[in-house]
């Protein structure tokens, strides 16, 4: 469409992280960011592993895949309200001050 002109997106960067002695290859818009998960990753699986008997690596993802999958659900009730819901709510709220912004410079 003419007029809708969208700013040029940037590759995303190659990066490579170390997970529990694994090397993987991976792509983000933010290699920070990915280095920083990697590494929480990683040190959530060598929590893991240390506190077990077993070391076999795929177990190991598992229960660690559990433990943040855990985190996410108890962030996500925080205050009584899971993400969704949360986001419906803020979509709510933009709609309504759009809505008031729209009235305010009609009367203006």
């Amino acid at each position: 469409m003419a007029g809708n002109t969208q700013p040029p997106q940037t590759p995303p960067a190659a990066v490579t992280v170390d997970i529990f002695g694994q090397q993987y290859h991976l792509a983000g818009n933010d290699p920070a960011h990915l280095h920083a998960l990697a590494a929480r990753v990683d040190a959530i699986m060598r929590a893991v592993a240390a506190s077990g008997r077993s070391t076999n690596a795929e177990r190991v993802a598992v229960l660690t895949a559990l433990n943040l999958a855990d985190e996410l659900t108890r962030l996500e009730s925080v205050g009584g309200m899971n993400v969704a819901e949360g986001s419906a709510r803020a979509a709510n709220l933009r709609k309504l001050l759009d809505l008031l912004l729209i009235e305010e410079t009609r009367q203006a």
